[in-house]
């Protein structure tokens, strides 16, 4: 019996579409992660860049459950003194509810060089209006 490695010649990716409306931010973030790394795939193979193409529409309409819209603090620092920027959950869903949804990915993404490019193949939209019907992505549940 042999091993077959996947080469990055062969990688042959899919083109999804999640509606995040109502889906429970972590349990959503997890599924995309895993598709994002190709892990779902029986050719998967860690040195390699296998995985799918996903589209997320209504990221505005995440769930987020317990009193995490008021605990969860997002930040970000500018790189000067007293340069730390904080915001609630509550806050970044009304200005930048995409963001919400990346950055949950971004933490699930291995921490190496191929988890730029992983989250490169991830399009966030906050409504139901995406430019990537050409693609014919194929909805996915969750």
């Amino acid at each position: 019996m042999k091993t077959l490695s996947l080469r990055k010649e062969d990688v042959e990716r899919k083109w999804y579409l999640v509606d995040a409306k109502g889906k429970t931010l972590g349990r959503l973030a997890t599924k995309i992660a895993t598709m994002l790394s190709g892990k779902d795939k029986p050719s998967y193979t860690p040195h390699v860049d296998n995985g799918d193409f996903i589209v997320v529409i209504n990221a505005k309409d995440i769930f987020l459950s317990g009193q995490k819209k008021e605990q969860k603090m997002y930040y970000r620092y500018s790189g000067y003194i007293g340069g730390l920027k904080e915001i609630t959950a509550k806050e970044m869903l009304v200005k930048h509810p995409e963001r919400v949804i990346t950055l949950a990915v971004k933490g699930m993404l291995p921490k190496n060089k191929l988890a730029a490019r992983m989250l490169k193949r991830l399009k966030v939209y906050k409504d139901s209006k995406q430019p990537h019907n050409s693609q014919n992505p194929k909805p996915l549940d969750m």
